[in-house]
C-alpha cells in the first residue's frame, strides 16, 4: 500500500511541477477547476447525495460557481488582495468553526448533518480553494507560492504519518479520526518548521521584506489548518458511513482523500500573506 501510494503521489507532483510551470492562469484556473469539480462530485456523497443525476447537478452548480467568482474577481486585470480578503476571510472563519465542530463531534452533528447543510459545505470549502490557488497565482512568484503551499501540506502529512508510525501513543480526536496522534501532529508541526526554516534560507531575496516571525507563524498556521483539513473531511466521512471518499487515486483513496488538507491551508495561507503585506 505505502508504494501505491508513494508512486501515486510522484505522478501527482511531476503533473502538477510541469502546470504551474508551464500552463498560462487561464489555463490553470480550468485544470485547478475540473479537479475542483472532481472532488465536488466527490463531496455529493458526502453530502447523502445518492442518484448519479444528483452527483452531476450538484458538480453543475460547482462548476457555475466558479464560472461567477472568475468574472466577479476578474483575473484577467490582477485584480488587488484587497478584493480577496472578504472571500478569504469567511473561508477562514468557517475553519474556526469547523475546528469547534472536530472537537467538539458527535455532539454538534445535528448542525450539518443534513444533506442540504453538507453541501453548502462543501461549495463553501472547495471554491474557497479554488479561489485561494489561483490568488496565489496572481502575486509575484505566484507558481513558487502554490509550490511552497503544496510542499508545506505534503509535508505536514509525510511527517505527521511517520512520527505518529512511530510514536504515536495519544490521540488528537478519537472520535473523529481514531489512527492520528498527537505525536504525529506534532512531528507533522516540526516537518513544516523545518522546511520554513529552509525555504527562508534558500529564497531570501523573495521574503527580505518579510519578518522571519511572520514566516514562521505562517508556516504554523498552515501546518495547523492541514490537519484540521484532514479531520474535518474526515468528520463528514464518518457521518456519511464512508472510509473514503471515492477510489480515483490508487493507494490514497478519493480525490478529496488527497486534497482534504489542501482545502483548508490554501485560504489560511493566502489570507496569512495577505495580512503580512506579501
Amino acid at each position: 500500500m505505502l508504494r501505491q501510494r508513494v508512486i501515486t503521489a510522484v505522478i501527482l507532483a511531476l503533473v502538477f511541477l510541469a502546470a504551474v510551470a508551464i500552463l498560462p492562469l487561464n489555463a490553470l484556473a480550468l485544470l485547478f477547476g475540473a479537479v475542483a469539480a472532481a472532488a465536488a462530485w466527490e463531496w455529493s456523497s458526502l453530502a447523502g447525495w445518492t442518484q448519479p443525476w444528483q452527483h452531476g447537478l450538484y458538480s453543475l452548480c460547482f462548476i457555475l460557481l466558479l464560472g461567477g467568482l472568475w468574472l466577479g474577481y476578474g483575473f484577467n486585470e490582477a485584480p488587488a488582495p484587497e478584493v480577496f480578503q472578504p472571500w478569504l476571510g469567511v473561508a477562514c472563519l468557517f475553519w474556526s468553526l469547523a475546528m469547534l465542530l472536530v472537537e467538539s463531534y458527535p455532539r454538534t452533528a445535528w448542525l450539518w448533518r443534513s444533506a442540504v447543510a453538507r453541501s453548502f459545505m462543501g461549495w463553501l470549502i472547495l471554491a474557497a480553494t479554488w479561489l485561494a490557488s489561483l490568488f496565489l497565482l496572481t502575486l509575484p512568484g505566484g507558481s513558487l507560492l502554490m509550490v511552497v503551499l503544496v510542499l508545506g501540506v505534503a509535508t505536514a502529512d509525510i511527517g505527521a504519518y511517520f512520527s505518529g508510525r512511530q510514536w504515536g501513543r495519544h490521540k488528537l480526536a478519537p472520535s473523529v479520526s481514531p489512527g492520528k496522534t498527537w505525536e504525529g501532529f506534532w512531528g507533522g508541526l516540526a516537518g513544516v518548521m523545518t522546511l520554513t526554516l529552509l525555504i527562508i534560507t534558500v529564497l531570501p531575496r523573495h521574503l527580505s521584506h518579510l519578518p522571519i516571525v511572520t514566516l514562521v507563524l505562517i508556516g504554523l498556521a498552515l501546518a495547523g489548518a492541514s490537519v484540521l483539513g484532514d479531520l474535518t473531511v474526515s468528520m463528514v466521512k464518518r457521518v456519511s458511513g464512508v472510509k473514503d471518499s471515492g477510489v480515483l487515486l490508487p493507494g490514497h483513496g478519493g480525490l478529496l482523500d488527497r486534497i482534504d488538507g489542501l482545502c483548508a491551508a490554501a485560504p489560511v495561507f493566502a489570507l496569512g500573506l495577505i495580512l503580512a503585506g506579501y
